[in-house]
């Protein structure tokens, strides 16, 4: 104990933080043959730093065993225990390990830079790229890369510098660089919208709220610039499968069913259970859209888009291909709004445990 306290010299150390004395004592300890426990008792730090430092510094590399490795129980004679330790060869590896700045791991002509920035540009997350290369290269952890490096390579310009090659809309989704406030209504009482009738939103199967059960939509308009066009978005509660429909005709009653029917006869019937849309006037002649498809629709309370949030995050989602303001949807033809929802359909999404929406609705189909 006095030769810890000499060799210390009163210094103790932070929280996973080891100095050159803490290693000599280390190594004279570890050479005596005392346990990782013991060690971390004795230099007064938990037993986590310790064990870490013998694995991450560990002198077996050059051919240093620990000596009493053999006189070692059984189970202790297996790693970490079986590696020798020397202070100075492991202050020197700390050192190199500290040294800053790191080489960045998205540097430039790298396949994994190539990658990340492809997913990118097909507006993936990046906590969707990190997700993906973990079960695409399961066996090639050189091609791993976590979130938040992908976030520092976009905004960081010494870290990769991505952002030199996205626009501003592909690597940031919402198109703004901070956040704005945002207005909440202060409620408002129910309008008179006869259509309605019972067909309120409380009045939807049960099934729907848990998303237990495929085949629940929730729909909406996503307005074009100056309100002179518009398309239909439709996307599935529980697999989150998006489906867009172009309305050049312009965005009355008779359009807006009509692209509707159009869409939902895609689907197989047992995937047409409801449908959720808010209390615009569009949507006036729904009972025409049930009688065709057999499809019942709700609507929700006025001023409550998180009634519909499945859908209102998708039109979130949708702002990235066309901004919001800015874009006339007169100038993209229904093929052009398919490719749109096949790449938001061929994303893989945390909510599905990284899984496409695609897949689970092929899933869905198949059985």
């Amino acid at each position: 104990m006095q030769l810890i306290l000499v060799v210390l010299g009163g210094v103790v150390a932070r929280p996973g933080v080891l100095t050159f004395g803490h290693r000599q004592v280390l190594e004279h300890l570890w050479g005596a043959g005392q346990t990782i426990t013991q060690i971390a008792g004795l230099l007064g730090v938990p037993v986590c730093t310790v064990s870490r430092e013998v694995a991450r510094n560990n002198s077996a590399r050059h051919g240093t065993k620990n000596p009493l490795g053999r006189l070692l129980p059984p189970g202790r004679a297996r790693r970490p225990y079986r590696w020798g330790y020397q202070a100075q060869w492991a202050q020197r590896r700390s050192d190199a390990a500290r040294c800053r700045p790191k080489a960045a791991k998205l540097d430039r002509g790298g396949r994994l830079r190539e990658v990340v920035a492809g997913r990118l540009a097909r507006r993936w997350s990046p906590q969707q790229i990190a997700a993906w290369l973990r079960a695409t290269f399961a066996d090639r952890p050189e091609l791993w890369v976590s979130h938040e490096t992908i976030y520092q390579a976009i905004y960081v310009q010494s870290r990769g510098s991505l952002r030199e090659e996205l626009t501003r809309q592909v690597a940031l989704r919402s198109g703004r660089a901070d956040r704005r406030p945002q207005a909440r209504a202060a409620g408002a009482l129910r309008s008179r919208r006869p259509w309605i009738g019972d067909l309120h939103i409380s009045a939807r199967p049960a099934e729907a709220d848990d998303r237990a059960v495929p085949g629940h939509w929730e729909g909406d308009l996503v307005i074009g610039k100056a309100g002179k066009s518009a398309i239909v978005t439709l996307v599935e509660r529980a697999t989150r499968y998006v489906m867009l429909g172009a309305l050049p005709q312009g965005r009355d009653t008779e359009a807006v069913i009509t692209v509707l029917t159009s869409l939902t006869q895609r689907l197989p019937a047992h995937l047409r259970r409801s449908l959720t849309w808010d209390q615009g006037n569009e949507l006036a002649a729904h009972a025409q859209f049930t009688v065709t498809t057999g499809c019942p629709v709700y609507f929700c309370d006025p001023h409550s888009p998180w009634q519909r949030g499945t859908n209102e995050n998708t039109n979130g989602l949708l702002r990235q291909y066309f901004p919001k303001g800015s874009y006339d949807f007169r100038t993209i033809d229904q093929p052009g709004l398919d490719e749109v929802a096949h790449e938001l359909n061929t994303r893989p999404r945390q909510t599905l445990g990284w899984d496409t929406p695609a897949e689970r609705l092929d899933q869905l189909i198949a059985s």
